[in-house]
């Protein structure tokens, strides 16, 4: 990870930036290179730091960076991606954030909580790491937990919360209290350095003031996991996977809030429509604005090592989805991307309701339904919306994840009639993905990673003058 800030970090503004004495911004002046369908906040204006363009009256504060020594010892893991934010007691938050770190990747073990040389690797104790590479090293993917003041603006805390994991993409918030954090792999011993298959979901309870121990949620099935949400009225999980033929599945547990005790494994099809694509790719399968109804199909051997449980699942008939990604509980309803959906594969956003029976044999009478809420047509307006939150006023907010030397990495809301308007524009260096936008429990805040080298920003501004 350092070797690479030394190059990212040296010269001009952004040097500036990490240097601490820059920690909080106020955005003027900037260039238009989005299209909003509705005003939103107003046009962004430019960052003198050369970091986060945004409307004016907002502002940003850096909390944590890639690289930073921990309270335990330990170095920030780098590869920012989703995060999820807890109230504690008093004014103070826990966030849990991922670590986008894969085992197979020879550099990504510089950039994890051993620092460069994993030359502090020992600190972590290897019966709390989930898997190790083959020379007896913990893997440096997993989680991290940050604490802060939301009163003094002061990061209080950090420590590593989860390890060695793998490729831990996004994930979401329980409803007790915890982050399931998401493998976005299929990683064996066979294809990679590593001594354990890949590709489980994890939890971390938001309160762990240590490490946690790394108990996959097998039962959840194995596959490229990309995030989550829980139903707090039923206890149902619905997952992403993030292939451009991946499901949408969900899990019923045997019982709500008890994951481990495990469940069912379903993946959502169409009715009527066996094996329908809701890709938009090569046929247009359906209209914004168009609903379909929903059936669920029981998964088998869920922990197979061969990795084929997406294309199992499309045989029996299950609905593709084109790289489902974010996806986030709202009013009794939940919000889902698919990030290279639509005809111009720049992106959808999908809806789904769900039955008044979710999860019991009477939904066959009142099924859920799914809709298309958004579809991009024009890279300007959406550009590959990745993690997924819905803000305080019902809003919903995108990270934008399209690497590209000239189109930018917005941030993006969605209003409740699916009108698109540009939140924030990163003019990092690298024009890495944005990842992990959520809300602080009083809405005042919106936190967000960028993802590489890793950083992560707090937003405050007005958001209650939003114009749609």
């Amino acid at each position: 990870m350092r070797l690479d800030r030394r190059s990212l970090f040296s010269t001009g503004a952004a040097a500036l930036a990490f240097t601490g004495l820059a920690k909080s911004v106020v955005a003027q002046g900037a260039s238009e290179t989005y299209v909003n369908e509705v005003e939103g906040y107003g046009p962004l204006v430019s960052d003198p730091n050369g970091m986060l363009d945004l409307p004016q009256g907002f502002s940003y504060r850096i909390l944590s960076q890639g690289g930073e020594t921990m309270s335990d010892g330990l170095v920030v893991p780098g590869q920012f991606d989703g995060m999820g934010c807890f109230p504690l007691e008093g004014t103070r938050v826990a966030l849990v954030r991922n670590h986008e770190l894969r085992g197979r990747n020879a550099n990504h073990r510089n950039w994890g909580p051993g620092g460069q040389d994993q030359a502090l690797i020992g600190r972590l104790p290897v019966e709390k790491a989930y898997d190790t590479y083959k020379d007896g090293r913990p893997l440096p993917g997993g989680t991290t937990t940050l604490i802060y003041d939301m009163a003094t603006g002061e990061v209080v805390s950090q420590h590593l919360s989860l390890a060695g994991t793998s490729t831990n993409c996004c994930g979401g918030h329980t409803p007790w209290g915890s982050w399931l954090t998401c493998e976005e792999t299929e990683e064996t011993p066979d294809t990679a350095d590593v001594t354990k298959e890949h590709g489980y979901v994890f939890e971390v309870p938001a309160s762990a003031a240590g490490l946690v121990d790394p108990v996959p949620l097998k039962a959840m099935g194995r596959f490229d996991h990309e995030a989550v949400c829980v139903d707090p009225g039923t206890g149902i999980v619905y997952l992403t996977e993030d292939k451009v033929d991946g499901l949408f599945y969900r899990f019923i547990p045997n019982t709500p809030g008890q994951l481990a005790a495990g469940g069912r494994l379903q993946a959502l099809a169409v009715k009527g429509q066996p094996g329908a694509s809701t890709t938009n790719h090569d046929d247009r399968f359906w209209n914004v604005g168009d609903w379909v109804e929903a059936e669920w199909i029981d998964m088998e051997d869920v922990e197979s090592p061969a990795g084929d449980l997406r294309r199992r699942g499309h045989a029996a008939g299950a609905a593709l989805v084109a790289r489902g990604e974010g996806i986030f509980w709202g009013a009794n309803e939940l919000y889902m991307t698919a990030t290279s959906g639509g005809p111009i594969q720049r992106g959808q956003v999908l809806r789904y309701v769900p039955s008044p029976a979710e999860g019991t044999p009477q939904e066959a009478a009142q099924p859920g339904r799914l809709q298309l809420f958004v579809e991009s047509t024009n890279e300007k307006t959406l550009n590959m919306a990745d993690n997924l939150a819905i803000a305080p006023n019902g809003h919903l907010i995108l990270c934008e994840d399209n690497y590209s030397d000239t189109t930018r990495n917005h941030l993006k809301g969605v209003t409740p009639d699916g009108k698109v308007y540009t939140i924030a524009r990163n003019v990092f260096r690298g024009n890495a993905e944005l990842a992990g936008a959520v809300f602080s429990p009083d809405g005042s805040t919106l936190f967000v990673n960028i993802m590489f080298p890793g950083i992560t920003l707090a937003i405050t501004g007005p958001w209650d003058s939003v114009r749609a």
